[in-house]
């Protein structure tokens, strides 16, 4: 039975690599903002410290509801977004997954396009 100090050798390059890659991370986080806070100017004021969104000052507050169709818009993006990440690598391993593996795909691309044809019937798409 080998003694539990082996066993810890093993792990050194591991801790190693851990305690390098936290020490580069603060560094990279906490550098910046120390060499910002040394040489420049800190001069903090009311249209400094004010909240913008996208250039200009809210208008509203903040915890305002949003419209339905930005959720609806989101939800189709992220389905349709998805949609093309699967179609490259069908489209790479096609010579792989043959006959098969076209079926499958265009059972899928046929729902998509049917849960396409149901959101644009139902006005989903359309913004006024």
């Amino acid at each position: 039975m080998a003694d539990s100090a082996s066993y810890l050798t093993e792990y050194l390059p591991v801790l190693i690599f851990i305690f390098i890659a936290a020490g580069l991370s603060a560094a990279f986080v906490f550098l910046p903002m120390g060499v910002a806070r040394l040489t420049g100017t800190h001069n903090p004021t009311q249209d400094k410290l004010t909240e913008y969104e996208c250039g200009f000052p809210a208008f509203e507050d903040p915890r305002s509801q949003f419209d339905v169709r930005f959720y609806l818009v989101a939800i189709l993006f992220i389905i349709f977004d998805l949609e093309a990440a699967f179609l490259f690598p069908w489209a790479v391993s096609l010579d792989l997954t043959g006959w098969p593996g076209w079926i499958t795909m265009m059972v899928f691309l046929g729902e998509l396009a049917v849960g396409l044809a149901y959101a644009w019937k139902k006005g989903a798409l359309e913004w006024e």
